[in-house]
């Protein structure tokens, strides 16, 4: 049903490089890229960050999910994040509040937004 989501950052560098290293474990790579915008994907982008000068900080309540194929993806996405400048928000672990089988990690980018990649482990 979602096409694509825009995030917006303060340092559109910064940033780049920060989803460039967080998204690979996940097959995501930068597709396009223009001086206000960049996007990621891997056949077209969905996933884009917006540069807008003077753009307050996301509010706690901003959230994106993206989804891994497997724990070892959910690792590397979170210990790229910490590499790259982002914060812990949840380490890779199981979330049995949400289901037995779903293996996440949260992490906030260098511009406070709070993303999480999600995989569900099957027995």
């Amino acid at each position: 049903m979602i096409d694509h989501v825009s995030i917006v950052v303060g340092d559109l560098s910064t940033a780049a490089r920060f989803y460039d290293a967080v998204l690979a474990p996940l097959g995501h790579t930068r597709l396009v890229e223009r001086e206000t915008t960049v996007g990621f994907g891997k056949r077209y982008p969905e996933f884009w960050i917006n540069l807008r000068s003077g753009a307050a900080a996301p509010s706690d309540g901003f959230h994106v999910c993206l989804r891994a194929r497997s724990p070892e993806a959910v690792r590397a996405f979170h210990a790229a994040a910490l590499t790259e400048g982002g914060t812990d928000d949840g380490a890779p672990g199981f979330r049995p509040e949400y289901h037995a089988s779903y293996f996440a990690a949260f992490v906030r980018d260098p511009d406070g937004n709070r993303i999480e990649v999600v995989t569900f482990v099957r027995d």
